[in-house]
C-alpha cells in the first residue's frame, strides 16, 4: 500500500497511521522529496495504526524491543535495519538473526521507516545540527562552514576526551600527536572514506564516525608520520550521529501531537578489554 493509500485509509477509518506520519515529514522536511531514496518504510506497512513514535539512529533489536515495551510501534531510523544501505533482503529469508528480528516486528504490529537522506538534506542539516548541539559546540561554530569548528589550542588528548564524555563513547580510536594543538575542528558524521578533508591545510582535526582502515586511516597515519600536525578522532558510526535523531524526536514533536514521541538512543557496540560492561 502506498503512502497515499494509507492516508486515504486513515481519513475512512480514524486514527494516526504510518502513511500521515511519513506524510508530514514530507511536507515539512523542508526540501523536495527525491523519487530515488532509502526513506522508505523497512518493516510494516502504511495503514498501521500507530500507537507512538520512537526515533533512534539504528533500529537494533535492542532498540525494537525497547520501543515495543514503551508501547511505541513506529520506529524513525537514521540508518538500515536489516544489514545493508538499502536494506536488501532477498539473500537473508532463511537467516535465522532476520527472521527472528523480523517476526518481532510483526508480532508487535511494528512499523519501522528510515529517515536519511532527507534528514541529512535539511538545511540545516538535522543530523550535524544535532551533534554541534550535543557537543555543546554551537558558539564555536565558523561562520563561513557549519560543519567546521574553532578552538583556543586544545590539546587533542584533551579535545578527544570531552567528546568522549559528552558522548558517553567506550571505545573511541584517535591518530595524532596528543600533545597538538587544536584549533581548527570539521566534523564529518557518520561515515566518510574521502582523503580530502583530513588533507587540507588550514585543518588541525577531523572528526569522523567511521572509515575503512587501508584508506582515511591509513592516509593519516602517514601524514602524521610525515611530520604534518594533524589529528583524526573515530567516534563510530552510532555514536557520531546519534544526537541528530534526538533532535529528530524533538523537531517532530512540532508535527504530530496525536500519540506520544521519544527518543530511544542505540547502544554503542563495542567495548574495551580495559572497561568491560557488566554481564547482563
Amino acid at each position: 500500500m502506498s503512502a497515499a493509500a494509507g492516508a486515504a485509509y486513515a481519513q475512512t477509518n480514524g486514527g494516526l497511521t504510518a502513511a500521515d506520519v511519513i506524510e508530514r515529514i514530507q511536507k515539512n522536511v523542508g526540501v523536495p522529496w527525491r523519487q530515488q531514496t532509502v526513506d522508505t518504510i523497512k518493516a510494516g506497512t502504511p495503514a498501521t495504526q500507530v500507537k507512538g513514535i520512537a526515533t533512534t539512529m539504528m533500529a537494533t533489536l535492542d532498540v525494537v524491543e525497547r520501543a515495543a515495551a514503551a508501547g511505541k510501534n513506529m520506529v524513525i531510523t537514521h540508518e538500515p535495519t536489516f544489514y545493508s544501505h538499502e536494506d536488501k533482503t532477498d539473500g537473508l529469508q532463511e537467516d535465522p538473526i532476520f527472521r527472528f528480528k523480523q517476526s518481532f516486528l510483526t508480532q508487535h504490529d511494528m512499523v519501522v521507516f528510515r529517515f536519511h537522506d532527507h534528514w541529512h538534506a535539511r538545511r540545516p542539516d538535522g543530523i550535524a545540527t544535532g551533534m554541534a548541539e550535543a557537543l555543546g559546540w554551537d558558539k564555536k561554530r565558523d561562520t563561513q562552514n557549519p560543519n567546521q569548528f574553532l578552538f583556543d589550542g586544545i590539546t587533542l588528548a584533551s579535545l578527544a576526551k570531552e567528546i568522549g564524555e559528552k558522548l558517553k563513547i567506550r571505545t573511541m580510536r584517535v591518530v595524532g600527536d596528543p600533545a597538538l594543538r587544536v584549533r581548527t575542528v570539521a566534523g564529518a558524521w557518520g561515515y566518510n572514506g574521502s582523503l580530502r578533508p583530513f588533507a587540507r591545510p588550514d585543518l588541525d582535526v577531523l572528526v569522523i564516525g567511521e572509515a575503512r582502515e587501508w584508506e582515511l586511516i591509513e592516509y593519516a597515519a602517514d601524514t602524521v608520520t610525515s611530520g604534518r600536525k594533524k589529528g583524526l578522532i573515530v567516534l563510530g558510526h552510532i555514536a557520531s550521529e546519534q544526537a541528530g535523531m534526538r533532535l529528530c524526536a524533538d523537531w517532530l514533536k512540532g508535527l504530530i501531537s496525536e500519540v506520544p514521541i521519544e527518543f530511544i538512543a542505540a547502544a554503542e557496540p563495542f567495548w574495551s578489554p580495559n572497561a568491560p560492561p557488566a554481564s547482563a
